[in-house]
């Protein structure tokens, strides 16, 4: 059974007198513990279909029904409940929250879940530990480096086990040492734990890691191949 599935949708925007079509009728499906890229050129729709599968945005038309769930049918306040116990998101600029140290960034999705303290505090040390931060758990994130914060915005998506994790250029501004352990770690918690990862992405690194790629051009799949 399909754990997404993105049914002829299309995302149109008007930021002018210009209907501009950020997606145009597209369809696919993803399956449980998939590592899957999304490609192409820039302005080819890969960010707005992260969005769109995440509930962070609503398509035009068509649909995106996850776990059985139709995203159109939620209300806001359903859709906050459902990425906060389904989604993990690894965003490209890490999204920390500034004031709070490593391991109070790692456990907040936990505890707006009602985890117990003492659940939330041990599950954040030992993901933290596993991403190799287990030295920084108090620092915050302006004493970090730009790959440790990102290593915490992975620990943070992960933590609560979500079904899914959807990543947008979590490489982008990593070198090339540091994305390699990290999607190195990525690639072994998806095996460990079964979530299944959607990277949204133009690093190399990313597309040789993905064991399926979907390609974007214009706002519509033009190549959807599985790896050997």
């Amino acid at each position: 059974m399909s754990i997404i599935t993105v049914n002829n949708v299309c995302k149109i925007y008007y930021p002018g007198e210009i209907e501009v079509r950020a997606l145009d009728g597209v369809s696919l499906n993803i399956e449980p513990g998939e590592f899957t890229a999304i490609i192409g050129p820039s302005g080819s729709g890969k960010t707005t279909l992260l969005n769109l599968i995440g509930g962070l945005d609503r398509p035009s038309s068509g649909q995106v029904i996850i776990n059985n769930t139709d995203l159109s049918s939620l209300t806001e306040d359903e859709l906050i409940d459902f990425r906060l116990f389904n989604i993990g998101f690894v965003f490209q600029s890490y999204n920390l929250i500034p004031v709070l140290s490593a391991l109070e960034n790692v456990a907040f999705i936990m505890q707006l879940q009602g985890v117990k303290k003492e659940d939330y505090i041990r599950r954040s040390k030992e993901i933290l530990h596993r991403v190799g931060l287990g030295s920084k758990l108090h620092q915050r994130p302006s004493q970090l480096s730009g790959g440790q914060q990102q290593r915490i915005a992975v620990a943070r998506a992960l933590v609560s086990r979500p079904a899914f994790v959807l990543a947008d250029e979590p490489t982008a501004n990593l070198d090339s040492n540091t994305a390699r352990q990290l999607l190195d770690l990525m690639s072994e918690l998806n095996r460990e734990l079964g979530a299944t990862f959607i990277f949204s992405t133009h690093d190399h690194r990313v597309i040789e890691a993905a064991r399926r790629i979907i390609t974007l051009e214009d706002g519509k799949i033009v190549l959807d191949e599985l790896k050997n």
